[in-house]
């Protein structure tokens, strides 16, 4: 998980993942106030846990007879690699 440059404190994964919902909004170490932007990068890494797997399973795939199931089963991806993105993502410090 990441943590502070400054002083090591580590963010906690709902700081990271409420930033990548609010349009990568930084975060602000809760210890020494310094502000931490995501890098290109780690940008990268998240929608390619997101968006990527989704599409990707979306058109190649066979298709299930519901709709639905499909759907779902999209969404679900969706979601695990949302959660897993805060593990892999890294921020630098925004002088």
């Amino acid at each position: 998980m990441q943590k502070c440059e400054k002083c090591n404190a580590h963010f906690s994964w709902s700081e990271i993942y409420k930033s990548f919902w609010r349009n990568y909004k930084p975060i602000k170490c809760n210890e020494c106030d310094t502000t931490h932007k995501i890098t290109v990068p780690s940008r990268l890494i998240f929608v390619s846990f997101t968006i990527l797997p989704m599409l990707i399973f979306g058109y190649s795939m066979p298709s299930f007879s519901n709709g639905l199931v499909t759907l779902g089963i999209a969404i679900f991806i969706f979601i695990i690699g949302s959660l897993l993105a805060p593990f892999l993502v890294t921020y630098k410090n925004s002088l």
